[in-house]
């Protein structure tokens, strides 16, 4: 059996791909550095926001409240990641219009999966690299919220 088919095969799957990665890996910095500042400005002002609430009593009330509003600002920013990549698929021509590019993006950010629609087929792979971009802002999303119960805790004692 010859080994230069297989060869032949995996370097016509390298070209294609080269440039979903391409696409790829800036998009992922982009959306990593968005979360992460995004994260980072909505914690100070959480804690600063919840810590005047306290002074005025129920801290519990205050933790929920403050955690609430928190989970849906960073809800905006995972939308506002997934209309990054959907105006990319735009540009790319690689779905046919804004409702279905956001549509698959917000199913491959989540990893829900593609109910909606499928990629052109030269840049699915782009879209498995944006599941892969999504596991990795909610797991920044995860432990910045775990980080933030804690920090408003109303069981806290070193206040």
């Amino acid at each position: 059996m010859s080994v230069l088919p297989a060869t032949l095969g995996f370097v016509e799957v390298r070209a294609a791909w080269t440039a979903d990665w391409v696409w790829g890996c800036p998009l992922i910095m982009i959306t990593v550095i968005i979360h992460a500042l995004g994260l980072e400005s909505i914690g100070d002002r959480a804690v600063a926001v919840h810590n005047n609430l306290r002074k005025h009593g129920r801290p519990t009330v205050s933790s929920a409240v403050v955690m609430g509003v928190a989970t849906l600002l960073a809800t905006f920013l995972h939308a506002l990641e997934a209309a990054i990549w959907a105006a990319i698929y735009l540009l790319l021509g690689s779905m046919p219009d804004v409702r279905s590019a956001m549509l698959y993006s917000l199913e491959a950010l989540t990893t829900y999966g593609h109910q909606s629609g499928d990629l052109e087929a030269h840049w699915r792979l782009l879209g498995a690299i944006e599941a892969l971009n999504g596991w990795l802002l909610f797991g920044l999303s995860t432990a910045f919220l775990y980080w933030l119960m804690n920090a408003v805790s109303s069981h806290r004692t070193d206040r």
